[in-house]
């Protein structure tokens, strides 16, 4: 019987991920703590913009935990630390400046926290590459926050010391450092969870799956295969469940071969009982699994060559991205249904 096996390394990657969505939602309260403190505009507008980038990012970690698939509860010695620097920015016994100190310390958690995830996912697993790919927008702006709060930071560290402006041509310099970062990360600093459509959501489960079935075809190991099989098994159960909650229905006026992608993934998920039951070191596993791979490839070929145009010309981009809300919201929920059941 093949099943999700207690991989350390892989849960240790889920517990990182809803540790740093922990700290985000602790960098998002600070912000708006300071946007109400902080009586110079300019500093002000820096904060709120910081702000809604973090908004924004607190979203684009939502989607890559429920891509990952596997969900744990944050580090206990991050929750404490987080409570402690929540009663830190609600007293009074430390200036703006250090909070603001703090603050950009917290920024470098993250960062570090964030960089630490990619890292791991390039030793664990190719499928955990696909599935965390958007956690580099979070790095990267993360990144640069942290130039700009070391500009406010001299800025209101040279007031408190000596009740003067700190020297002219700081931003400058900032804005510097953060143009090289964007540099370096490219277009997908600009990437952002609400100009994440169905199409893209869609595609990235494509290229998970494609990935476990890569690592399953290319591993002699029968624990890895049991591993990556549970991994797949839970993937694609999870992903075309929430394609028949969300998606189909919505584009079954439009495609009249909808009924089609239907029908395949009722065949696709008795092919995935089938191989649950046989043993991954069996000669029969891997012809199964091929069987499986040339199932899901067509469908894929279909959704994405005929359903997606289907989208794309009937739907607006902002229908577009309420569905993604949706199928996202369905995968969270049929995720903790499996995790539930396997307790």
């Amino acid at each position: 019987m093949v099943a999700t096996l207690d991989d350390t390394k892989r849960q240790a990657i889920g517990m990182a991920l809803s540790t740093v969505k922990a700290l985000q939602e602790l960098l998002i309260s600070n912000e708006q703590k300071f946007i109400q403190e902080c009586k110079d505009d300019e500093i002000r507008q820096r904060f709120q913009d910081m702000l809604n980038d973090d908004q924004k990012n607190l979203g684009v970690l939502d989607t890559v935990i429920v891509q990952y698939g596997i969900k744990e509860d944050p580090d206990k010695k991050a929750l404490k630390l987080i409570e402690q620097v929540k009663e830190q920015m609600q007293g009074s016994d430390l200036t703006f400046f250090k909070k603001v100190s703090e603050h950009e310390l917290l920024k470098h958690s993250v960062v570090m926290k964030g960089l630490l995830i990619h890292k791991a996912a390039q030793v664990v697993g190719a499928d955990i590459q696909a599935a965390i790919a958007p956690l580099n927008t979070v790095n990267f702006e993360n990144r640069a926050h942290q130039e700009q709060l070391k500009g406010i930071l001299e800025i209101l560290g040279v007031r408190e010391l000596t009740g003067q402006e700190a020297a002219q041509g700081l931003w400058a310099r900032v804005q510097d450092a953060v143009a090289a970062l964007t540099g370096v990360a490219g277009s997908v600093i600009t990437r952002s969870d609400n100009e994440i459509g169905i199409r893209d959501l869609i595609r990235m489960d494509h290229t998970k799956v494609d990935t476990l079935f890569g690592q399953i075809m290319g591993s002699n190991d029968a624990q890895k295969i049991q591993e990556f099989y549970g991994q797949l098994h839970k993937d694609l159960s999870v992903h075309a469940e929430a394609e028949e909650q969300v998606v189909y229905p919505a584009v079954r006026s439009y495609y009249e071969d909808t009924q089609e992608l239907y029908d395949e993934q009722a065949e696709m998920k008795q092919l995935l009982e089938k191989i649950k039951s046989l043993s991954p070191s069996s000669s029969e596993f891997k012809a199964k699994i091929e069987e499986l791979m040339s199932a899901v490839k067509s469908h894929v070929n279909q959704e994405e060559g005929e359903m997606f145009p289907k989208i794309r010309d009937n739907f607006s981009d902002e229908q577009q991205k309420h569905m993604a809300t949706e199928f996202k919201t369905a995968k969270s929920k049929l995720q903790d249904q499996l995790a539930a059941a396997s307790k």
